[in-house]
């Protein structure tokens, strides 16, 4: 058995806080065979959350700066769950100190700096992974492995979506998710690059695309230590902060092996607390999935015989085994925090056994580039390629 230590960063923050748990967790569903993870450090600069931070991994080091934890000879992965326009370069100081990299997304602002950092980790030889989590969900598993298996035949059009309504009020108060020199491609990189691991996880490399970038509400009230989530009442005193990244996006895309898709995201979606959804059309079926049938998918096979064919729902269960870790019966459903004390559970399995696993650094690569091309695109208001 093998155990790596881990230095959180931004450990006080929602994601820091769900991979904090995931490391400590996933021995209990997993085992110890792929090896265990220990919390050395957690990384916060918010001098308030101490108390809360030792509670959370009790013998950790509670670390204000980060720079530390990546000097520290006692960790092994770095885990950055920071603002996006930190992300590239705590990456790249973690890379260069020879330390294994979990990186929520997007995994940096620019397709040129992930491309740097996967450069870096193939020169270091180190495991990386990018925080691509819904596709981890084993019914994502399952429309991999009937879409390899040729059962929906070629893949002729990807139709995907994923809205929620965190700025769907006007008064909505300003966050940092809104900044664009916090983070620079706003929903694009956020909720857009959800969709696009999908795409690269199910249907293959984005070849081109138009996208149409929008701002629906170019100002927002500051309510200070104002969190997702919250529900804040104004005052009517309150500052107003400008929105400049992208709270939306429209876009037609082809992929390199023909097909084509059709994408839209949002973060203004009135009304849509979570939407997930895509659709896949092959030349001999479809697949079509909702996260609000987090454990189903729904098939459609032309071998069906004529008067039988239609949809059918299938429910993943325990024949999965990253199904079976969680619940004995099909359709109990798997959360988000699932999907995400699976990705600790496969980084250190990559890491124990020098596997690396999807998505790597590489996989973020191309992600960066669609999200780039999206950007581009829109301001430029014509069809891009994506080398």
């Amino acid at each position: 058995m093998t155990e790596v230590k881990v230095a959180v960063l931004g450990a006080s923050g929602w994601m820091g806080k769900t991979h904090t748990m995931a490391f400590q967790t996933f021995p209990h569903f997993f085992g110890q065979g792929g090896g265990t993870a220990r919390v050395v450090a957690l990384v916060s600069r918010d001098p308030k959350a101490e108390q809360d931070l030792a509670f959370r991994a009790p013998g950790a080091k509670i670390l204000k700066d980060w720079q530390q934890a990546v000097a520290d000879p006692e960790v092994d992965l770095i885990d950055i769950c920071l603002p996006d326009n930190m992300h590239y370069e705590v990456a790249k100081a973690a890379l260069l100190s020879g330390k294994h990299v979990f990186c929520e997304k997007p995994l940096a602002d620019t397709a040129e700096q992930a491309r740097e950092l996967a450069e870096i980790a193939a020169q270091k030889g180190v495991i990386t992974r990018v925080g691509h989590a819904f596709p981890r969900n084993p019914v994502h598993d399952l429309a991999k492995e009937i879409i390899d298996n040729g059962e929906i035949g070629q893949i002729k059009m990807f139709k995907g979506c994923q809205h929620v309504d965190m700025f769907g009020d006007p008064l909505a108060p300003h966050m940092w998710r809104a900044n664009g020199d916090l983070a620079p491609t706003g929903i694009v990189g956020d909720t857009g690059s959800h969709v696009f691991s999908f795409m690269a996880f199910l249907v293959g490399r984005v070849s081109s695309l138009i996208a149409d970038n929008f701002i629906v509400t170019d100002k927002r009230p500051v309510v200070e230590g104002s969190a997702f989530g919250d529900d804040n009442a104004l005052t009517g005193d309150e500052d107003w902060a400008d929105v400049t990244n992208p709270d939306g996006s429209n876009i037609l895309c082809t992929f390199a092996n023909g097909a084509r898709g059709l994408v839209d995201f949002s973060r203004v979606a009135t009304g849509r607390k979570f939407m997930q959804a895509y659709e896949i059309y092959g030349t001999k079926g479809s697949l079509s999935y909702n996260y609000d049938e987090v454990s189903r998918l729904r098939f459609y096979s032309n071998d069906d015989r004529v008067g039988r064919r239609g949809y059918r729902a299938i429910d993943v269960g325990p024949e999965h085994e990253t199904y079976k870790a969680f619940l004995p019966l099909p359709n109990f459903g798997l959360g988000y925090n699932e999907s995400k004390i699976i990705e600790a559970a496969e980084i250190v399995r990559s890491i124990t056994t020098n596997q690396p696993m999807w998505p790597t650094f590489e996989t973020g690569h191309h992600i960066c580039q669609i999200v780039d091309a999206c950007m581009t695109s829109s301001r430029l208001k014509r069809w891009v390629d994506i080398d």
